[in-house]
């Protein structure tokens, strides 16, 4: 055995653990246990070189998960103490990067300034953020700004930690003048420290492109981000209804001059609009680590049943702005929506869900989105949604064919064809 060892803080290391040393003559992870053949230099000679790297990473990530335990014992701390896991709301990466995002996010597209009042908003932020939420996005063209204010407001009166949130917003639409709108570096720039102002924080976590924008060049627009972000303005940038193409475009030009590349796409997917989170954004993450960060999993109210027979007075498609919606629910095309809902509640019945449970969670079965930007106007309504969770679990590939066997509409991919 070997001698304790004295720490930094004083206290003594545990002796090594005999079963974490690295036994020469067994497969690790496997169930037979039966001694392997070794060559000279100690390594099992009937594994390929990827064999044998596969089987030091678990080796590897078997001591760090010990290494971590010890550590948090030493400090009084446990993985329990974390609010995730208190709430039970996973955590994923923003694409690529290191910033770790809820699954579910709350948007304020339509809801903040606009359809709610202020106090339903703040009843709204708690309890997401109560139920492990940590992402809030919004967008300077939101209710003219005041998405952002009031956003910004509910955050300083709650006293959050700011380190313990992630506040997006887009820049785009910033007012009526002509240099008050676009992806100029002067709009950037100018539109981030509105935004900033509005929101009163000294930085957002994401800043993103609203739309791709013709008039601008991508070099200048790459630039200005990066600019953004290091004067700290932002931590990362992203785009928003961007192509694959401009997103690449943007990543090369990045690469090119040393600047700092985009690290998302925020684009709309749900049941019926499939095609580019599931075809073209997994090959962007694949190749340059954009992640996926998705809006109106209920199709701007669509699937959640409320338009089964008509539009309700007091829905989102009733306002004067949303006659595009009105127009797209009673459409041909929007009857026959509704008819492949109807055929999937009984797959939300036996799941012991509601559709729009089912709806959020099938977003959530893609591993390629990094979070899911929920949109609710009253505090059940969210807490509805945020039920997904539980759901999540039991969407089995069995139930996802279920899924796809009624929709009809899944996208094919160039590996789909080439198999």
């Amino acid at each position: 055995m070997l001698a304790a060892r004295t720490g930094a803080a004083g206290g003594q290391i545990p002796e090594e653990n005999p079963k974490l040393r690295k036994q020469p003559g067994f497969s690790v992870g496997s169930k037979d246990r039966s001694p392997k053949k070794v060559s000279e230099n100690g390594k099992d000679s009937s594994l390929s070189p990827l064999g044998q790297t596969q089987i030091r990473a678990r080796q590897l990530a078997l001591v760090r998960e010990v290494e971590m335990n010890w550590y948090l014992k030493l400090c009084d701390l446990s993985n329990e103490h974390t609010t995730a896991y208190t709430t039970g709301m996973p955590h994923r990466n923003l694409g690529k990067s290191g910033l770790r995002v809820s699954c579910l996010g709350l948007g304020t597209w339509v809801t903040f300034g606009g359809q709610i009042s202020d106090e339903v908003a703040e009843r709204l932020m708690t309890i997401a953020y109560e139920s492990g939420v940590n992402l809030f996005d919004t967008a300077e063209v939101y209710a003219a700004g005041k998405a952002e204010v009031i956003l910004g407001s509910i955050i300083k009166k709650k006293g959050w930690r700011r380190s313990s949130l992630v506040i997006t917003t887009k820049l785009y639409w910033g007012g009526k003048a002509e240099t008050e709108r676009g992806l100029s570096r002067k709009h950037i720039i100018e539109g981030l420290k509105g935004s900033l102002q509005r929101l009163q924080l000294e930085y957002v976590d994401v800043v993103f492109a609203n739309r791709p924008d013709s008039n601008t060049p991508m070099e200048e627009i790459v630039r200005a981000m990066t600019h953004v972000i290091n004067q700290g303005m932002a931590m990362y940038w992203g785009t928003s209804r961007w192509s694959a193409m401009e997103i690449m475009e943007a990543y090369s030009v990045a690469r090119q001059f040393n600047m700092i590349p985009p690290v998302c796409e925020q684009a709309e997917y749900h049941l019926f609009q499939r095609e580019k989170v599931e075809v073209q954004l997994p090959e962007l993450y694949h190749k340059i680590g954009v992640g996926a960060m998705t809006w109106s999993p209920l199709a701007c109210g669509i699937i959640s049943g409320k338009y089964g027979s008509g539009v309700p007075e007091s829905s989102r498609a009733s306002l004067k702005c949303y006659q595009w919606l009105k127009e797209r629910i009673v459409s041909e095309e929007g009857r026959k929506q509704q008819n492949k809902l109807k055929d999937l509640s009984p797959i939300a019945e036996r799941l012991g869900c509601t559709l729009p449970q089912l709806a959020v969670a099938w977003c959530l079965r893609n591993e390629g989105v990094s979070s899911v930007l929920l949109g609710s106007s009253t505090p059940e309504q969210l807490i509805e949604n945020l039920g997904a969770i539980q759901v999540l679990p039991k969407m089995t590939a069995h139930v996802v064919s279920e899924i796809d066997n009624i929709l009809r509409n899944k996208p094919y991919s160039k590996k789909d064809y080439r198999s």
